[in-house]
């Protein structure tokens, strides 16, 4: 079938991997809003991000990944105070080096939407959206997308069918005619093909034990840079073409 839309994941798929220690972040953010306890502070927030992706993970995307304001309030932080916010913001901000879009996406971006093709983003994040949007509009990649989803807000994240469905409903195209791509095997190719979408694998991220399994997944495609995407999407859409004109 035609590919009439191609979903991205974010992480490790529009911004290269970085290998990061999580604990300096969330040091970020401590030093802020308890400098008196920041070591502290700055592993129990570790801890209760940890905590959330594995128990996503254990459940295969059903109970997704909530958002950073309830991990904050279960460690018994004032999400409403001002200390908090400039916290938040130093948290983020110390993230900024590892956010960059990868330098294919912009050309790749156009391209596809060129050929009529439209295009998505669907994250496992706890980021807010207003980070991430802020994030994809310095890179100037923001007004090339026709929807993005982000599980901060659903209440199911990867591998999980629903957040695949629902970013194909909102961008009008059935999941068969959709092409994912991401960097991890279990919550995006595998997740993508349970709905009928083709799966398109980035395979350079360093993804934790934890957060694996071998299913014994195939994906439709395998690719070693961003910009290799549109090669694979027009051999599909030519071959599909090269078919229905053999009819």
């Amino acid at each position: 079938m035609n590919i009439d839309a191609v979903i991205f994941d974010w992480g490790g798929t529009l911004t290269p991997w970085h290998d990061v220690d999580l604990n300096e972040r969330w040091l970020a953010y401590a030093h802020v809003y308890a400098p008196d306890r920041a070591e502290e502070l700055a592993a129990q927030l570790h801890h209760g991000e940890q905590s959330r992706w594995a128990h996503q993970f254990d459940t295969a995307g059903e109970t997704g990944t909530g958002a950073l304001e309830a991990m904050f309030e279960e460690c018994g932080i004032d999400t409403s105070s001002a200390i908090h916010f400039q916290a938040l913001n130093s948290y983020l901000s110390a993230w900024d080096p590892n956010t960059y879009t990868d330098e294919d996406a912009i050309p790749l971006l156009k391209t596809l939407r060129g050929m009529g093709i439209k295009t998505a983003v669907l994250s496992n994040t706890m980021w807010p959206r207003r980070h991430h949007e802020s994030v994809l509009e310095r890179d100037g990649v923001l007004h090339l997308f026709d929807y993005l989803l982000f599980t901060s807000e659903t209440t199911s994240a990867k591998p999980h069918r629903s957040v695949f469905t629902d970013v194909s409903y909102n961008l009008g195209v059935v999941p068969e005619h959709c092409a994912f791509v991401g960097d991890r095997l279990f919550d995006d190719i595998h997740g993508a093909q349970e709905v009928g979408m083709k799966g398109i694998w980035i395979p350079h991220s360093n993804i934790p034990a934890s957060q694996s399994t071998d299913l014994g997944i195939t994906p439709a495609a395998t690719v070693q840079r961003l910009g290799e995407v549109l090669d694979v999407v027009s051999a599909w859409n030519t071959l599909q073409t090269w078919n229905e004109s053999d009819k």
